[in-house]
Formats: structure tokens, sequence, C-alpha cells
């Protein structure tokens, strides 16, 4: 009887346990810095084949530490990026700024930029759009 009892307390526990982990979702280290964009995307509008256009993308650390862009990638040759290249303080602001060379392009267009850092939320995507080519008449 005393096996029987044990047994079941034990398979309780277990699946009590079991089910806190699956509803707990991981929470992000809270002394770890936070990427924070203003906006995630920008959208261009009509504009002529053979312009060059540029956005920045503001951001603020919202975390805890010093916050560190490690690299900017882009989804073409057709887009430069400029980024802070400093540890932002935590409350302080950075920016990316994405140039979009449209040269040899038509129609619609949608760039991805991928910002890597030492946040919590290491990996962020920030878009420009554009439609390439003559306004309608």
């Amino acid at each position: 009887m005393k096996k029987n009892i044990g047994w079941w307390f034990g398979w309780v526990c277990f699946m009590a346990t079991s089910a806190f982990a699956q509803n707990s979702p991981a929470q992000p280290d809270p002394y770890l810095p936070y990427l924070n964009f203003l906006v995630t995307e920008h959208n261009f509008g009509i504009i002529q084949p053979g312009t060059v256009v540029e956005f920045t993308f503001k951001f603020t650390n919202t975390g805890k530490t010093p916050l560190l862009l490690a690299n900017v990638r882009t989804t073409c040759g057709c887009t430069a990026t400029e980024w802070t290249r400093t540890p932002v303080a935590p409350g302080e602001r950075g920016f990316v700024t994405a140039r979009f060379d449209t040269s040899g392009k038509s129609g619609q267009q949608h760039k991805v930029i991928t910002v890597i850092s030492n946040a919590a939320n290491e990996q962020q995507r920030i878009l420009i759009r554009a439609k390439v080519g003559a306004s309608a008449p």
C-alpha cells in the first residue's frame, strides 16, 4: 500500500511540474539590453527608376545594459546601410539608415534588413518598400 501511495504521489508531482513547465514561456533576461525600434517599416511610395532614396530607422535601448549592434544585413546589393557603431546606453537612442538604389529595378520592391545585436531580442527585421516606375496618370 505504501508503495502505491508513493508512486501516485510521484506521478502527481511529475504531471504538475510538466504542466507548469509547458505553460511558462521562457522570459528574456531582464538585465540584457532590449532593441526597440520606433517604426519597423517605411514605404517610399512611387519613386522613379535610377534614384537613390534613404530612410533612418531610430531605436531606443529599453533594456538595463549597453546595446551593441553587431551587424546589419540586407537582402541585396541595392540596399546599403549605416548604423550606430558605439554602445547605446540604457534609455539612449541609435539608428540604422537604409539607402536604396533603384537602378535596374521596377515594380513593387520589398527589402528586408536584419539587425543583429547583443539584445534579448537579438535579431530584429526592419523593412523598406517602394514602387519603382512612372506614377499613375
